[in-house]
């Protein structure tokens, strides 16, 4: 098993936690006992700051919302945009041509770094829908949605690298009904692929959980009742989420809206949802000796070399190492 962490190359990584120095990422990992990074290309990569030898993972880029936009949606688009300037800023380009063309490039970029995985991430939602939890697109849809674009890029995927489809908690893959996970698998146009199991965002789908305990409890749950596709998990983003009391107060506070959300209140609503916090007891260790990853990603919303730190040493202490 390769232990990990999260880093991407944007201004916030490279200034607040590389410190602008080279030096910074090999001692993080040396310290820290790690094999290396999950990388997400935000920037120009610079070869110096993240040397390809400590890149195992590359997760691609993300669009939150984008199967109104694959489907030529406009209605759809113009209620979530309201104009097509915006969806134009949003997307790159009004055509999905070019859409789908960043997705290549991107893919071109992430093999230059020769990972041993890609994640991409499986959902779709309006923000006009996140508050009251009240979706347009099931889970189904957007997995249908996920198998055309994913045939459609599938020959730039570098050969000899895994495909790992990473579950959220919005419509798309949650893993709470197995069998749109295996038509994933089996309808996708690339052998080499499976699962990269967050674990925060799963806890994310139970408002009921109170402790890292529940957590550990219901991901147990999920997991056997995947079956033999749970073999299928190659790694796992860890890290833990307890916001099922947030989520349904604002379920309350915002039931019956239905407006977009501008881009400041989104990021506010994500991240009291989807806390990204270290695991600080040995339900942690409960999870791992159960899926056996070959790839542990210690993924956390970092602010500083120091958050980081701190936050490796407590979910690594949760898991027996220190």
């Amino acid at each position: 098993m390769l232990a990990l962490t999260n880093l991407s190359n944007a201004d916030c990584d490279v200034e607040n936690v590389l410190q602008n120095s080279a030096d910074t990422l090999p001692t993080l990992l040396r310290v820290h006992e790690l094999d290396g990074i999950e990388f997400m290309l935000c920037a120009p990569w610079d070869r110096v700051m993240f040397p390809p030898t400590y890149i195992k993972g590359v997760h691609l880029m993300f669009w939150p919302t984008w199967v109104d936009f694959w489907r030529g949606d406009r209605v759809a688009l113009m209620e979530e945009f309201g104009s097509e300037e915006n969806i134009r800023r949003y997307y790159g380009s009004l055509d999905t041509g070019d859409w789908v063309a960043a997705w290549k490039e991107n893919l071109r970029q992430a093999a230059e770094c020769q990972p041993h995985y890609i994640i991409f991430h499986v959902a779709h939602n309006r923000t006009s829908e996140m508050y009251a939890r009240r979706f347009s697109m099931s889970d189904e849809s957007v997995i249908r949605a996920t198998i055309e674009l994913v045939n459609e890029i599938a020959r730039e995927i570098p050969q000899g690298c895994r495909l790992l489809f990473e579950n959220l908690w919005w419509p798309g893959l949650t893993f709470r009904e197995p069998h749109l996970a295996e038509m994933l698998l089996e309808r996708i146009d690339y052998d080499n692929a499976g699962f990269m199991l967050d674990v925060g965002h799963l806890m994310n789908t139970n408002f009921d959980l109170r402790s890292e305990s529940d957590g550990a409890a219901y991901v147990a749950k999920i997991y056997h009742a995947l079956g033999a596709l749970g073999k299928r998990i190659c790694g796992v983003h860890l890290h833990q989420s307890l916001s099922g009391a947030y989520t349904r107060e604002m379920i309350h506070r915002h039931m019956g809206e239905f407006h977009p959300l501008d881009w400041r209140e989104t990021m506010d609503y994500v991240r009291h949802v989807d806390r990204h916090e270290p695991f600080r007891t040995e339900a942690a260790r409960r999870i791992v000796d159960m899926v056996q990853p070959d790839y542990l990603v210690h993924e956390f919303l970092h602010r500083s070399r120091a958050d980081l730190e701190q936050k490796l040493r407590t979910q690594r202490f949760a898991l027996g190492i220190l």
